[in-house]
């Protein structure tokens, strides 16, 4: 079958279903991928003996699989992998053909065409087909839609690799149909591995320079639990060693070879989530280092300005509210700052603020008072509003009772005075109770003096 956007791999008699090899121009990353399973580094959960992914990788398991995780752990070699599995000498199940296919070049009628064929081969031959499909979120429902059946029916067995939580990108019944895997980024040492491997193996550097300790340390650094990333980092660093005739690359080849660490972050999916779910946290833990870290990671990677100051706002009302009164405005400051300034001179204010709400005392007794009456009006606590209270501008308002009585506070000498103001239903309920920390110290001590003096239950 030839498709664009597609390609399949149906081993015959002695081979081991891989593909040819990358061309010795290719780049390092393509040409370090690993052939066998003992060259994976990481994972090590998900490829013990046993595990769901080991018996897909020896063509033994027949579960549809979600590989999700961070770019650059391996999600597509576990997937060339398994091509190779399947129909290689040491498989344990059936055989199986294995079709790639990537959302970025395919639609519906590729996805059709590839389960029409997995149905010829089921049935003609009994074999059968194991469907790779990457970057699965960039499928749309329609899409994802069209696999239902075949992954159903078994039809096919569905290895897709996103790097978006599946919660946020893939349809519920396909969910529901598929063992989700949780890949995780490499850890250090685990990217050393890759990363001296490249450099003395014949299909990497082959020895043309050496690593020195400190530029390993920076490679390390710079790919953040990305082996794809440290791969093109060592890459640049040697080919510039190389160029200048040297054949060592240090600490200073690698900042010469790469200016920034690209962060991960992706506005659309978890990542986005996480983080600013971390941000707010970090603030509401009042810890300001913490979330100047995450502030400054999201403006990296480009988060729009106008969401983090969005949450600030918020947040300075859910977690500090009157504990101090001036939290709220400086955040609405810094948003003001952010849509009259912009980028990247706003980052300065939403910083200060950040710091502010980081270092200020904190109470949410205002989200718990306002939520509060929120589940009272819901369950029907929403009596009718005293006569005294209502609108009495209008001809006729007084025959009907209305805004008679009613006693205006500022006749009293104190401002304050002995008045029912809730319906009948909520009279004496406290919804509001401060803290006691910040400004609401204070309240807390006026708060009950001025609900004895109105609800007349005390001098």
């Amino acid at each position: 079958m030839s498709t664009d956007g597609l390609f399949d791999i149906d081993p015959g008699p002695g081979s081991d279903g891989a593909e040819d090899g990358p061309r010795p121009d290719a780049p390092l990353a393509a040409r370090m991928r690993p052939r066998t399973l003992d060259e994976v580094v990481g994972q090590a959960d998900l490829l013990k003996p046993g595990a769901p992914l080991r018996r897909l990788l020896d063509g033994g398991a027949a579960a549809s699989v979600l590989l999700y995780g961070p770019p650059g752990t391996g999600k597509t070699t576990l997937a060339r992998l398994m091509a190779g599995a399947a129909g290689g000498p040491g498989r344990t199940g059936p055989a199986r053909h294995f079709v790639a296919l990537s959302a970025l070049s395919a639609g519906v009628k590729e996805l059709r065409a590839v389960i029409e064929d997995a149905r010829r081969r089921r049935d003609h031959s009994g074999t059968t087909t194991v469907l790779f499909i990457d970057e699965v979120h960039r499928f749309s429902r329609t899409q994802q839609d069209a696999l239902l059946g075949a992954v159903e029916d078994r039809l096919v067995l569905l290895v897709a690799a996103t790097t978006e939580n599946p919660s946020f990108s893939v349809v519920s019944p396909l969910l529901s149909r598929s063992l989700v895997l949780q890949l995780q980024s490499l850890g250090e040492d685990d990217v050393r591995r890759l990363l001296r491997r490249a450099v003395t193996s014949e299909r990497g550097l082959n020895g043309a320079v050496e690593l020195a300790a400190e530029g390993e340390d920076a490679l390390v650094r710079l790919s953040a639990g990305d082996g794809r990333r440290a791969l093109t980092a060592l890459e640049a660093a040697a080919d510039g060693v190389l160029g200048a005739g040297g054949s060592v690359v240090d600490l200073a080849a690698v900042e010469r070879a790469v200016t920034e660490v690209a962060v991960r972050y992706d506005r659309a999916g978890d990542q986005h989530y996480d983080v600013i779910s971390a941000f707010i946290k970090s603030i509401r833990g009042s810890d300001p280092d913490a979330a100047l870290h995450y502030l400054a990671r999201m403006i990296v990677a480009g988060e729009d300005a106008r969401f983090i100051a969005r949450r600030l706002m918020v947040h300075a009302s859910e977690d500090i509210g009157l504990a101090d009164p001036t939290a709220l405005p400086a955040a609405t400051a810094a948003a003001q700052v952010v849509q009259l300034v912009g980028m990247p001179e706003a980052r300065l204010a939403l910083a200060q603020v950040t710091v502010h709400l980081a270092t200020a005392p904190k109470s949410n007794a205002v989200i718990t008072a306002i939520d509060a009456a929120m589940a009272d009006v819901r369950s029907g606590k929403v009596g009718g509003v005293p006569a005294h209270l209502r609108d009495g501008h209008y001809a006729g308002a007084q025959k009907l009772g209305n805004a008679v009585g009613y006693r205006y506070p500022h006749s009293d000498p104190d401002g304050v005075l002995r008045q029912q103001y809730p319906p009948d239903d909520v009279v004496g309920t406290d919804y509001y109770t401060p803290s006691g920390r910040g400004f609401e110290r204070t309240l807390a001590e006026r708060v009950p003096k001025l609900r004895r003096v109105v609800r007349g239950t005390g001098d």
